[in-house]
């Protein structure tokens, strides 16, 4: 017969002690009852003679847990995430409190605690959403005002679809996806982030600002490539003019002509993909998704509102970012070819200068046409 062991509670324990004191029974008894042994019954003998019922009383009651966060802490918690880094995924949110506030709240309380609140991460499941709506809706008639039911469904946020996933390239600079995501990053008017990333490691290895999605952006993503790194073996991106250009009723692929960017690309050896189909350069597609939840907090922290200052804070965020979030290429083989010499760059690419933008948001860039060489 399985023995079945009996949690005695503090006023039981107390009890059993003190009728065996008092009428000096039988220990072994005892510690059947208790389901303890003889060591813990003369233990709780000297307990109980020397403090009486206290002594059976958990030094613990009535005290929070060391790691417990108190209401002041939480309200703190949830007035930051309000204020200050709206629009952050749970774990991040958690990563920028100990980094900025020096809070040390892990993921899955910052979750529980937001999600009580009706505070839901832009990153909120399907089913999250359902559940936080159902909710809602049976508890709006207890809401004590329409503005606070409104900023509880202001934070469900739609999420899209994942799509498949690809295999990676096998050799780090064999792919590397190109795009620009024109979204409000800085400031009050939205500018492109011109973004590249390789396709083996999901490494960012370049990045740069500018007001629109233009060959200047993709010149200047080219140039940080083949000064940080080489010569790429591949491009992929979308089918715009930047890349192609296929002439009307053209007989032969010949007689097509090379836009400025094939045409460096093509001066270069690195060759060029493109499609029109979002999932053919779906690392760089997951990484705007990425960067559009943390990287707008991370420039208006730093009070980052020109687009000249955006392209400096890139330098340093890009490594903390792929410290982060790149696969390690420690034993990846590199496939970049040798870094041409400084006046082939500049000749390819026609980079002679310094990017430089005025107040007046337009583009003065020291840049001649390839047809002037």
């Amino acid at each position: 017969m399985r023995k079945v062991e009996l949690k005695m509670n503090e006023n039981e324990k107390y009890k059993v002690i003190k009728k065996l004191v008092e009428t000096n029974g039988n220990k072994k008894r005892a510690a059947v009852e208790l389901n303890c042994t003889i060591r813990q019954i003369n233990r709780m003998i000297a307990g109980y003679n020397a403090y009486g019922k206290e002594f059976f009383v958990h030094g613990n009651r009535n005290r929070q847990p060391i790691h417990t966060f108190n209401l002041d802490l939480k309200n703190q918690i949830i007035d930051l995430y309000i204020s200050k880094y709206w629009d952050c995924n749970y774990r991040y949110f958690s990563e920028l409190l100990l980094t900025h506030e020096n809070i040390n709240a892990s993921e899955s309380l910052v979750r529980e605690l937001l999600t009580e609140n009706y505070l839901l991460s832009p990153k909120s499941h399907r089913n999250t959403r359902k559940r936080i709506k159902k909710e809602l809706k049976s508890l709006k008639h207890n809401a004590k005002t329409k503005k606070e039911v409104t900023n509880i469904q202001a934070n469900i946020v739609a999420i899209e679809d994942a799509h498949p996933r690809q295999p990676r390239a096998a050799y780090f600079g064999e792919e590397i996806q190109l795009d620009a995501c024109i979204h409000l990053w800085f400031g009050n008017v939205p500018t492109a982030l011109h973004l590249a990333i390789d396709d083996s490691s999901s490494q960012v290895v370049a990045a740069f600002f500018d007001y629109q999605e233009t060959l200047n952006g993709y010149y200047h993503v080219f140039h940080q490539i083949l000064y940080s790194y080489g010569v790429p073996y591949l491009f992929k991106t979308d089918g715009r003019t930047v890349f192609e250009y296929k002439r009307k009723k053209s007989p032969s692929e010949e007689e097509d002509t090379f836009t400025q960017f094939s045409y460096a690309c093509h001066q270069l050896g690195t060759a060029i993909e493109t499609s029109h189909v979002p999932e053919f350069k779906p690392r760089v597609e997951r990484t705007f998704d990425t960067l559009q939840s943390r990287l707008p907090i991370e420039l208006r922290l730093a009070n980052i509102t020109n687009i000249n200052d955006a392209n400096k804070f890139l330098d340093k965020y890009v490594k903390e970012f792929n410290e982060q979030f790149a696969l390690c290429i420690d034993n990846t083989k590199s496939v970049f070819e040798l870094q041409p010499n400084e006046e082939k760059i500049n000749l390819t690419l026609a980079v002679l200068g310094k990017r430089t933008v005025d107040s007046g948001h337009a583009i003065s860039v020291d840049i001649k046409s390839i047809s002037d060489f």
